[in-house]
């Protein structure tokens, strides 16, 4: 009588010689025997190949972890992932799967596999599988007959004081993203991609399996440093998918078949970082999508004290394998050593982690942080970068003086330039001081555009030239850019949205609205979507579908900046008067570019006039856009206008 799955309870855990007969579509698997045969016909498989397929069986439609894999098959031994990872790209030869869509072994990316057969279970029989034959062990791998050596994660070690642990795995860090770079690369290096296709690559977040849920900064950080260091290699060849991409997947179990559809890569980067005493272990795997085939996996074990001396021969180890695809510049840059204090890095990564999570006590937190990297080591510029963000934004929302936070952003980004001129980071952010401070949009432009020369993979970088050039009215140019940055980062909210924004501006209404709404489908709580999708509604003639939008913006004077232009729309002046009111009463003196557009909206041009003189005299950081904002479009035929825009420097 056949079983089900559940009818084997415990009995199944027990053993992997469990003694049933496993059917599956035109195969069966005697776990008695030994043997598997598809229509009666023999199939030959390695002993762990066989137990990994036994073991799959025994566990269908499920998640079955790596850990849990190798526990199950090689104990307590230790075994490289890459060497699981081979064993199932022969089983799945040797069962013929479709290596376009991995029918019957499923990889769960960076988690483990699924094997997706619908499996009947009944008690093995003497005469079962009559052609089988036995499983060869003359084809056994060294994985199946030979001891294992042991890495020396596992040895016993001294411990030593919990701050060279921490030494040991922030220093080696830099280690790690090098040979990464130089494996992958040379893997790459050698590719001719399709005719004006790149090779394009996603590196997956890494996973934390210390144990520790503190070490998450930690993963987060080496996730974009690596996205960083690969993205510089050759931008032309290799395309390497942004951070907030990926970082989508950070706590999904999603099929690798599906994250290729969903980034449109050919490669993706499985990283995972663990800690046992003073070691660390930082392991990498390249596979290959359509046919989830590994091409390459590496562990990296490092000791505190040896630190220094691996970033030094990495580096050498990088100048001399490298060649077939890089300048002697390009070489030469890799090869230079990077020294590090790790105590600087950790803060570093620390204040990265904080800034992200976009909140005011975070931004502060991160500010902190920065700040206490920069002490650690004064010549780590990208430190300085971090703190010019974190002071420069907490001054643009007034949680800090402005006039002093402006002061500490600009100080701290020339500083950053004055390390390394070559920083795409630091040129970013000096582009938004020039452009948002200053009201110097050459100089603001030069910047973005340099940034964008010494990073073609940023998407950050390659948003902000775009938007310098919609504001100084390059339409075509900011939209070539806008949509770069969406194939750099096509999960990002905030690329949609800049391309829409972009769109808006143009007066390409439809179009606008439909990327606004792809990135809210991405992110719900994208506020500049909410906003400027109001808006539009406003200037397509249904005001009325502006107002859910505006409920869903959760900011008191951006949502007392729209009801006064959507109650005007509709007719409800007194509504609309409230709202204005109400916005002047509490925000005057942080929104008064807004309340000029809500005057020039309602054809109130010389109140309009005298609230853009007030935002032009507290350097409001709104007037950027006023060249190519439609809710000004009322203003363009004045004399004061033409005489506003020449005073913002801004060509007319």
């Amino acid at each position: 009588m056949a079983l089900t799955m559940g009818d084997l309870g415990k009995e199944r855990e027990s053993s992997l010689a469990d003694g049933y007969l496993y059917r599956f579509g035109q195969f069966a698997l005697d776990s008695r025997k030994r043997t598997v045969s598809r229509a009666d016909s023999p199939i030959s498989l390695t002993p762990k190949a066989f137990d990994v397929l036994l073991f799959l069986a025994q566990n269908p439609n499920r998640l079955v972890t790596k850990e849990e894999l190798l526990q199950a098959v090689w104990g307590d031994t230790f075994v490289e992932e890459g060497n699981l990872t081979q064993y199932i790209y022969h089983l799945r030869k040797a069962l013929g799967d479709n290596p376009e869509d991995a029918r019957l072994i499923v990889t769960i990316a960076r988690k483990g596999y699924q094997f997706t057969a619908d499996v009947t279970v009944a008690k093995a029989a003497n005469t079962a599988i009559q052609a089988a034959v036995q499983v060869s062990t003359a084809e056994s791998s060294p994985a199946d007959t030979q001891p294992a050596l042991r890495s020396p994660v596992d040895e016993a070690v001294p411990k030593a004081p919990k701050n060279w642990r921490k030494v040991a795995v922030v220093g080696a860090s830099a280690a790690f993203l090098a040979v990464v770079c130089f494996a992958t690369w040379r893997h790459f290096g050698g590719m001719t991609p399709p005719r004006s296709q790149k090779i394009m690559l996603a590196v997956l977040p890494f996973e934390n399996l210390t144990g520790d849920p503190n070490k998450e900064y930690l993963a987060d950080g080496l996730t974009e440093e690596t996205i960083s260091h690969l993205g510089r290699l050759n931008p032309e060849q290799l395309g390497v998918i942004a951070r907030t991409s990926v970082m989508g997947y950070k706590h999904k179990d999603e099929r690798l078949d599906q994250i290729g559809r969903d980034l449109s890569v050919q490669y993706v980067l499985e990283n995972s970082l663990r800690e046992s005493g003073t070691h660390l272990r930082l392991t990498a795997q390249l596979i290959q999508v359509k046919d989830q085939t590994h091409l390459w996996s590496q562990d990296y074990d490092y000791l505190a004290k040896d630190i220094l001396n691996v970033q030094d021969e990495v580096a050498k180890a990088v100048a001399h394998e490298i060649r077939v695809r890089l300048t002697s510049q390009q070489q030469a840059e890799l090869a230079r050593p990077r020294p590090v204090n790790p105590d600087a890095f950790d803060a570093y990564l620390q204040g990265y982690y904080f800034f992200e999570r976009n909140t005011d006590k975070d931004t502060d937190m991160s500010a902190k942080y920065f700040e206490r990297a920069t002490q650690l080591d004064p010549s780590y510029a990208l430190a300085w970068v971090g703190l010019s963000r974190a002071r420069k934004w907490q001054a643009a929302i007034g949680l800090i003086p402005k006039e002093e936070g402006y002061r500490v952003a600009r100080e701290a980004v020339e500083r950053a330039l004055a390390l390394n001129p070559n920083l795409a980071a630091a040129h970013t952010q000096m582009g938004r001081i020039r452009q948002q401070v200053d009201f110097d949009w050459a100089g603001a432009d030069a910047s973005f555009q340099r940034a964008v020369e010494a990073e073609p993979g940023s998407p950050e970088s390659v948003r902000s030239a775009a938007s310098s050039a919609a504001l100084l009215g390059r339409f075509d140019e900011a939209l070539q850019l806008a949509r770069r940055a969406v194939d750099l980062d096509p999960l990002n909210a905030d690329s949609w949205a800049s391309l829409a924004e972009i769109e808006y501006f143009m007066g390409q209404l439809d179009k606008a609205a439909a990327d606004f709404k792809k990135a809210l489908e991405l992110n719900p709580d994208v506020v500049a979507a909410h906003m400027v999708l109001s808006q539009i509604y406003v200037m397509q003639g249904r005001p009325q579908n502006a107002l859910p939008e505006i409920e869903r913006v959760h900011y008191d004077p951006v949502r007392a900046f729209l009801y006064a232009i959507a109650y005007h729309a509709l007719g409800r002046e007194k509504e609309s008067d409230t709202a204005l009111k109400e916005l002047i009463a509490k925000y005057e003196t942080i929104y008064p570019y807004q309340i000029a557009e809500i005057y020039a909206f309602r054809n109130q041009t010389d109140e309009a006039f005298e609230w853009l003189d007030r935002a032009y005299a507290k350097r409001d950081d709104g007037l950027i856009a006023t060249k190519v904002e439609p809710l000004l479009k009322s203003l363009h035929s004045d004399p004061r206008f033409a005489a506003l825009l020449k005073k913002l420097n801004l060509p007319n």
